[in-house]
């Protein structure tokens, strides 16, 4: 693969079956990428807690997941979307600990931490959309 990305892949998150799916198929694709054993899991860790609130608290959505070059890098990238209820405070959401439901309140900022790039897009009312990547090193 040289210079361009293929075609993106998109998972339905409906079930827990599809949290399971999503985290194989990140896999697979960190495999491809050739990303170390710690990193793979980073990345898959990840998908998981992100996959796990499309699930829970988006009520369900999307995985979009696609292998990626850029200015001489190759990664993969994740897109998880949702048409949920939103995220009402970001800050309060991203901060260490805070949960809205039962969890350890890790979600979205550990998963922050594991990969390279994150982006998140929120409205109430409008769903969540969040873009990760993680590069090869």
């Amino acid at each position: 693969m040289s210079g361009a990305s293929r075609t993106p892949e998109v998972l339905e998150i409906t079930t827990n079956a599809g949290v399971v799916q999503a985290r194989q198929r990140v896999r697979a694709l960190a495999q491809e990428c050739r990303f170390s054993l710690v990193e793979q899991t980073k990345l898959v860790t990840a998908a998981s807690e992100l996959a796990r609130n499309t699930l829970v608290h988006g009520r369900g959505g999307t995985m979009t997941a696609s292998v990626v070059e850029e200015r001489g890098r190759r990664g993969v990238r994740l897109v998880f979307a949702d048409q949920g209820p939103g995220i009402p405070d970001v800050d309060q959401a991203m901060t260490d600990g805070w949960t809205s439901g039962g969890g350890m309140g890790l979600g979205l900022s550990g998963s922050k931490r594991l990969v390279d790039d994150f982006a998140l897009d929120t409205a109430a009312g409008a769903g969540t959309t969040v873009t990760v990547t993680k590069w090869a090193r």
